[in-house]
């Protein structure tokens, strides 16, 4: 089976694993997604969305945003890692998106990309999932070590594993592809010990029981 049959096969099979994938990060609008993506740097998305319960009530729009001191929001976030960074950016952007996109979120990847601190993987979590919009792939560890282990690419850097993976899958399924993939990971295909005994996609990956401790 060539690589773009095999592809197919794991959308096919994925599609049916994983029906219900989505972005696991909570969000009402796409400031809040934004905001969510910037945090989740170093994190994991239940304590991201454990923060933003309560962040999202304190700060509603880019002026909240822009407008809070760093120190408060430094406090905000603690829990999530990289706080003072992470602060520094929020406010940053909000600031950006006050002053040049009237406090919305743009829907377009030129606009995203330049808003402070905000590259091609935050920007396609967000047109993917708060606008619905397939511009990209977003390439995170999972989908970096996934992509690797099913051998859809010999690629090491985010932009060119992303621009083999758009190539290979259908645009429509831009971003299914990665939920499925960060879903398959966080849930079966693990860093360190994969399941390969229960993976799904068993037949169709060349890594199968070679990765890890996992054996047959």
């Amino acid at each position: 089976m060539n690589l773009k049959d095999r592809t197919s096969a794991l959308i096919e099979a994925f599609r049916r694993t994983y029906p219900n994938a989505h972005c696991e990060l909570v969000f009402a609008h796409p400031l809040q997604l934004l905001v969510a993506t910037v945090l989740s740097a170093q994190c994991t998305d239940k304590r991201v969305n454990l923060v933003t319960e309560t962040l999202f009530q304190r700060y509603r729009t880019a002026a909240d945003f822009a407008q809070a001191s760093q120190e408060e929001l430094e406090e905000a976030i603690h829990s999530t890692g990289f706080f003072r960074n992470k602060a520094k950016a929020i406010r940053a952007l909000a600031a950006a998106l006050l002053a040049h996109h009237g406090g919305q979120v743009p829907a377009d990847m030129e606009a995203l990309t330049a808003l402070p601190g905000v590259g091609r993987k935050t920007a396609n979590v967000v047109l993917g999932n708060a606008f619905g919009k397939n511009e990209g792939i977003v390439v995170d560890t999972h989908v970096a070590r996934l992509s690797d282990r099913l051998r859809l690419t010999p690629a090491t850097s985010p932009e060119k594993i992303e621009a083999d993976l758009m190539s290979l899958v259908p645009r429509q399924e831009w971003t299914n592809f990665s939920h499925w993939l960060i879903w398959h990971g966080r849930r079966r295909c693990t860093a360190r010990n994969p399941d390969c005994a229960g993976c799904e996609v068993q037949t169709l990956c060349p890594s199968a029981f070679k990765v890890g401790r996992s054996k047959p």
